[in-house]
């Protein structure tokens, strides 16, 4: 069973910048952390898709409203992928989980997250004005 384990989050002003980490193990050689991504909910809410990344060629994928300002990562090596958040808004308030699968990054799917096979517990951001 993959384990998945958020951190990195906390109360941050606009404008400021946070760095949130997921340590996946359990991966197994089948690669169910292929595809990694980043997915926030605030309560009442479905969770949504943030930004997504491969493990092979390296290609990351992002919604329209942090392009630009979110960057995604992955240190193949230790397990772990990264959210660096810049330029926070207030609305990017919410609880961050990571998930993983081994298809999900192939297509439009990659959004959705009964799409992902494993989830953290969540780490919370939140954007004062």
């Amino acid at each position: 069973q993959v384990q998945l384990v958020e951190s990195g989050g906390g109360s941050v002003q606009a404008g400021g910048s946070l760095r949130l980490s997921c340590q996946a193990s359990r991966c197994s050689a089948d690669n169910r952390c292929r595809c990694m991504a980043w997915f926030r909910q605030i309560p009442g809410k479905e969770r949504e898709g943030v930004a997504a990344a491969g493990n092979e060629d390296g290609t990351t994928y992002y919604v329209d409203s942090v392009e630009g300002r979110f960057t995604i990562s992955r240190d193949i090596a230790k397990n772990t992928m990264y959210l660096q958040m810049d330029n926070l808004k207030p609305e990017d308030s919410a609880m961050y989980y990571c998930g993983s699968d081994q298809w999900a990054c192939l297509g439009p799917q990659r959004w959705s997250q009964i799409d992902y096979n494993y989830w953290g517990q969540g780490t919370q951001v939140t954007v004062s004005s």
